[in-house]
């Protein structure tokens, strides 16, 4: 009874700290997942109060935090969508991945971390954080903007990609060999191509079963039907991530549109209890010495996320200004980089202990300024830099004498 008392204690307590922090970071107009983190440092392992009795339930709450982060993710899209996108930018999102996975990549093998963590980390660099650059898309009022849908478009291949990546390096970090993790990743292309094929197809009768008229039953299918697959992935060691990805993109119509309005309170209550679990268990002494490599990894990879956003827009045709805001807006990375970076901490096989720490560095310092980047183009200097760019570029006029 003793630790039912102080796992209810404990539970209320952070949870009334994550509201409050919410608050706060939305009346200044920041993303909240820097201060989840900070919460779940000050309270976890080295922290100011470490709290032992609600760490299971924590660590309950971050799986199914991940698993509703990527069946809201998923839902946000259909399978004729992610198909058309998966055409038209598949090469921005080569762009993408090289100029981004490797820089991550290349850091884990020069600081000695081996190819493992070097496969982990170039996935935390990889991938930006879809719900952050929604937020500053909305915030600043970009949405119906030109370069919005390359942005978009550059988030749909990642999120694909993730859901190859995710199987390989789980593999990865379990220890299996060679044929096991080739096994697990042609497992997890014939899932992505299987579930694709019934979306499209049949993804109507999948909706049809699920009442958009009844929002408690409907609640309960989405959630058990997502909780399901992902479980069966996790099986099949493909990943419960991807499992509930592609239950997302399987649903469509009216049962989609319901389900993000009935599924959005749960994903943000459990998605803060997954980055506060990230915290805990990073003992934030682990900090200090990777901050300068934090650092280091941020600018250079906030430089060449800079230069994919630019040169997706200017092959879709776009005007420098959008160009240099697709670029900004790409910059923040966030849950999918805690989400694999997560993955290393759970892992049976034994990954340097300092990445986790390096990649809530790295997140937290991208989360903080790729917003504050996103705001540089409307600024009046910016946009005078720009018309003196533009100026002298333009060709001079013949028989105009110097």
């Amino acid at each position: 009874m003793h630790e039912t008392t102080t796992l209810l204690v404990e539970v209320g307590a952070l949870l009334l700290l994550l509201g409050l922090l919410g608050r706060l970071s939305r009346r200044f107009g920041v993303s909240p997942i820097p201060l989840y983190l900070l919460a779940g440092l000050a309270f976890g392992h080295g922290g100011l109060l470490p709290l032992n009795a609600s760490e299971e339930f924590f660590a309950i709450g971050a799986e199914i935090g991940v698993i509703l982060l990527l069946v809201m993710l998923g839902l946000e899209y259909s399978a004729n969508e992610l198909v058309g996108n998966l055409r038209s930018a598949a090469p921005a999102g080569l762009i993408d991945a090289v100029l981004n996975a490797l820089p991550g990549f290349a850091f884990a093998l020069l600081l000695g971390w081996g190819w493992v963590a070097a496969v982990v980390l170039a996935g935390v660099t990889w991938v930006s954080s879809s719900g952050v650059i929604a937020k500053v898309l909305g915030d600043l009022g970009r949405v119906g903007n030109r370069e919005t849908p390359v942005i978009l478009s550059v988030l749909v291949i990642e999120d694909l990609a993730m859901a190859l990546y995710l199987p390989l390096v789980t593999a990865l970090l379990a220890g299996v060999g060679f044929v096991k993790g080739g096994i697990a990743l042609a497992v997890a292309v014939l899932s992505v191509v299987v579930v694709l094929t019934v979306a499209i197809r049949y993804g109507h009768l999948i909706s049809a079963a699920l009442s958009a008229k009844d929002p408690e039953a409907l609640l309960l299918g989405v959630l058990g039907l997502t909780l399901l697959v992902a479980g069966v992935a996790a099986k099949l060691q493909v990943s419960a991530a991807v499992g509930a990805f592609l239950v997302g993109i399987a649903l469509s119509g009216p049962v989609a549109h319901h389900a993000t309005e009935l599924l959005s309170p749960l994903r943000d209550l459990f998605a803060a209890v997954f980055f506060v679990f990230f915290g805990l268990v990073t003992d934030p002494l682990d900090m200090p010495p990777v901050l300068l490599p934090a650092f280091l990894l941020a600018v250079v990879t906030m430089g060449t996320k800079l230069a994919t956003g630019y040169l997706a827009a200017r092959r879709a045709g776009i005007a420098e200004p959008g160009r240099w805001r697709a670029g900004f807006a790409l910059t923040p990375r966030g849950e999918f980089s805690i989400v694999i970076a997560g993955l290393a901490v759970a892992a049976a096989y034994p990954v340097e202990p300092r990445l986790a720490a390096l990649a809530t560095a790295y997140v937290l310092i991208t989360v903080v300024t790729g917003p504050m980047l996103a705001r540089l183009p409307d600024l009046p200097w910016f946009k005078r830099w720009l018309r003196r760019r533009a100026a002298a570029r333009r060709p001079v006029p013949v028989g105009v004498a110097d």
